[in-house]
């Protein structure tokens, strides 16, 4: 494998309280031993202060405007507004100063090393839980080139998203991902969805043991969730119940590792809002 610093994991936070996934996240990444670099694209939303905590952890904290910027792709998507936040992670392939980066989304949690992403081309990306032909964006493997974020950022200005957002966008942009070529299927382990529905809840149980990384996606996000600071332990709805360990580990390294770097003030802003946490 290569030089550690020609690989990144790249993650991207557009305001305060996914500073605390990104945050999180980073810590899980260390925990797990990963050797390579660690980047996340910021919004100009996110507080200097959630910046400053951001630079203790990412080698690279990189700002980004989702349609402020006066270069022509911004421009352009002036025209769809509605793909300011597709358009945003798009971002990551502007991380040029890297030769491969694993994108993972900042409510995503890495409980093993997964560092032979690495050895995977673009774009590799485990499948979807509901619709296994498309891939899931919250984790994929990509090849850092303005190039190919112009291509991406022209096509989605002529073609939109048919979800919306930026999952819908990739999966038209690489379409031939589910037939094409199998070695960029990655295994469903490294994106698992911890709302497991009822189709896949036995398997969840199964195979929890080989998860690699977990990922909160929908509503509720481990931020969300009340947390008792006395006996440290999250009140997960009875719809996680299954992964309550895994969201009491999310907590776990929150306490351990980001807690005590957030001021009062940072506290009072991201946390005390939806998580009461008595100091």
């Amino acid at each position: 494998m290569r030089s550690t610093e020609e690989f990144a994991w790249v993650t991207l936070t557009t305001n305060d309280n996914y500073g605390l996934g990104a945050l999180v996240l980073a810590h899980s990444l260390k925990r797990a031993g990963t050797a390579h670099q660690l980047a996340v694209l910021v919004t100009p939303t996110v507080s200097e202060a959630m910046r400053d905590r951001l630079k203790d952890v990412y080698n690279v904290v990189q700002e980004v405007n989702v349609l402020d910027s006066q270069d022509a792709a911004n421009l352009a998507l002036l025209a769809r507004p509605e793909l300011g936040v597709t358009f945003t992670k798009l971002h990551c392939w502007r991380l040029v100063q890297f030769e491969k980066c694993v994108f993972l989304d900042a409510d995503t949690l890495v409980l093993k090393n997964c560092d032979e992403l690495f050895e995977r081309e673009e774009l590799s990306a485990a499948p979807d839980v509901s619709w296994p032909d498309c891939f899931n964006s919250g984790v994929f493997v990509f090849t850092p080139s303005v190039d190919t974020f112009t291509k991406i950022t022209e096509f989605a200005v002529q073609n939109g998203s048919f979800d919306g957002g930026d999952q819908g966008l990739l999966n038209q942009y690489f379409g031939d991902w589910a037939t094409a070529d199998i070695k960029k299927h990655l295994p469903f382990v490294y994106n698992v969805t911890a709302y497991a529905s009822y189709c896949y809840l036995p398997a969840f149980k199964q195979f929890r043991d080989m998860i690699k990384i977990l990922h909160f996606a929908g509503k509720l996000k481990p931020w969300l969730i009340q947390f008792n600071s006395q006996t440290k332990t999250a009140a997960t709805p009875n719809e996680y119940a299954h992964a309550q360990d895994l969201i009491q580990h999310w907590w776990t390294i929150f306490c351990d590792n980001v807690h005590q770097s957030l001021t009062d003030n940072m506290i009072t802003i991201t946390i005390t809002i939806t998580i009461p946490i008595t100091r």
